[in-house]
């Protein structure tokens, strides 16, 4: 398998100091599968120019370390066609030349953080094709789960003065904020969220979030903010590493606004960087939009007043309405915690759910069913049903319908859908899909909340939410929303997400 390397990526790689640490783990990551690094010629004349000279003759040094794309490939119509409609500059139709050589199969896939090129290869049916750093990984650990040889440890909150300032991580921050160290002195007292490498004890990720009140000074800020009480999220950083932490990280933030019952959250960040872009991508994606600027620094805010959208769900996230249709969906002990770390029992070891997989992080989760109608639709409430009978079932976790997907073109296409949300192996979801003629279907889900009071089957009895012993939920048993609060009133559950 061949991999074309975007010239950032490579500049990143060769540069004298390295501080966009995912790129080297993607690196080691393209050995440990064992991919043959590409470069594209004009990538080649690309670092050529590079402003760091120090760089240029580093990058000289290792060329032999990538196989070379000398001579391009002829531009394909179609690749023309979608190049005259989106490059503006010369960087742009480089960029397409690159997408070229995996249009004509010249190499296998192409490794890429501009979001330009993920547009034009949306457009030319090649998207399977072209991934970011995390994507690339995500797909390497689910095909080659044999490969992975570190777990992420949980997520720690830990005060500033327990966490090693000199850790390579913080490079870049110092880099971009003069002060850094005097500032993060001075936090000593107050707590961040972290992760970090189980091997090395390197961290990973780091998040430290404040409470804003209405009077705070915004003055620095353009345009000002009007008063609202507000969450700050003050620094958010997160290697990639195909663990999808930073949806885990995510939703630590929506979780401290709902806790604090804050109107807003925002966040200042420099675009400079292409891991602070990619972050950029990331909070776009859960809502945030541009407001202005602080300085050199972007302003993004994101709206968390209590209003909900079924067809804009993550922009709205985590708010639900009661609304809607619910379900209570059953899911076996083997899997629930696998699926939905948050909503662990009190009988089982958190040491055994170490966030090591993708699927374990994400807010988004895959679900996968043979059910029989009443199926649920976009916007409904899940209700999880972990079985074992009537004493040892629990009812512990709240989601909503995000998309489902019935027809899959073959068993390529349902493995790629499900893989890097679902709970199965890739094997497994092989074995899925060739076990009878009735194929199965894709629910995918949001994860909201986690009941704080569990209740069983014999309370659900007793609330009359199933109707007997012998009526245990199989498939997706639908309730009213009577139910639904009884439900929420048993299981003591803060209903702060719920619009209505």
């Amino acid at each position: 398998m061949k991999a074309l390397l975007d010239t950032n990526i490579i500049i990143h790689r060769e540069a004298s100091k390295v501080i966009n640490q995912d790129i080297g783990i993607l690196y080691r990551w393209l050995e440990r599968a064992k991919y043959t690094k590409c470069i594209h010629s004009l990538s080649i004349a690309e670092i050529e120019k590079y402003h760091n000279q120090q760089t240029v003759d580093t990058f000289h040094i290792k060329l032999d370390s990538y196989e070379q794309i000398e001579i391009p490939s002829p531009l394909q119509s179609e690749v023309k066609a979608v190049s005259d409609k989106i490059d503006v500059n010369q960087n742009d139709k480089n960029d397409s030349l690159l997408l070229n050589e995996v249009f004509v199969g010249r190499v296998d896939i192409l490794i890429t953080e501009d979001k330009k090129i993920h547009k034009k290869a949306a457009e030319l049916g090649i998207e399977d094709k072209i991934f970011t750093i995390d994507s690339f990984l995500e797909k390497t650990f689910a095909e080659h789960p044999e490969l992975v040889n570190y777990r992420v440890l949980n997520v720690q909150k830990l005060k500033f003065g327990r966490i090693n300032l000199e850790d390579d991580f913080f490079d870049s921050l110092k880099e971009d904020y003069a002060g850094f160290d005097k500032w993060f002195i001075k936090k000593y007292d107050e707590e961040a969220y972290i992760t970090v490498n189980s091997n090395n004890g390197l961290l990973l990720s780091f998040l430290y979030l404040k409470v804003e009140e209405k009077d705070e000074n915004y003055t620095d800020i353009t345009p000002l903010f009007s008063k609202k009480r507000r969450l700050k999220i003050g620094t958010f950083k997160v290697i990639n590493n195909g663990f999808r932490l930073g949806e885990r990280f995510m939703k630590i933030i929506f979780d401290n606004a709902l806790k604090n019952n804050v109107e807003e959250i925002y966040v200042t960040i420099f675009d400079k960087r292409e891991e602070q872009q990619r972050l950029i991508g990331l909070l776009e994606q859960w809502g945030f939009i541009y407001w202005g600027n602080k300085g050199e620094e972007l302003v993004y805010i994101r709206d968390f007043s209590h209003k909900t959208d079924e067809t804009q769900l993550k922009q709205y996230y985590p708010f639900i309405s009661r609304n809607k249709d619910c379900f209570i969906v059953p899911i076996y002990p083997d899997y629930h915690t696998e699926l939905l770390p948050d909503s662990i029992l009190n009988t089982e070891s958190p040491e055994e759910f170490i966030e090591d997989f993708p699927h374990r992080n994400g807010i988004n989760k895959v679900y996968v069913s043979r059910a029989l109608e009443p199926h649920p639709k976009k916007g409904d409430i899940l209700v999880f049903y972990r079985t074992g009978g009537y004493y040892k079932s629990v009812i512990s976790t709240i989601g909503i319908v995000q998309e489902i997907r019935y027809n899959f073109s073959d068993e390529e296409d349902f493995v790629h859908y499900c893989r890097k949300s679902s709970v199965f192996p890739e094997k497994q979801l092989r074995e899925m899909w060739r076990y009878s003629l009735n194929k199965p279907f894709v629910i995918r889900f949001l994860y909201i909340y986690s009941f704080p009071n569990r209740i069983n089957m014999k309370e659900l009895i007793d609330l009359q939410v199933l109707n007997g012993i012998n009526d245990a939920p199989r498939g997706f048993r639908k309730i009213t929303t009577e139910q639904f609060n009884k439900i929420l009133k048993a299981t003591k559950s803060d209903e702060s997400f719920i619009v209505d």
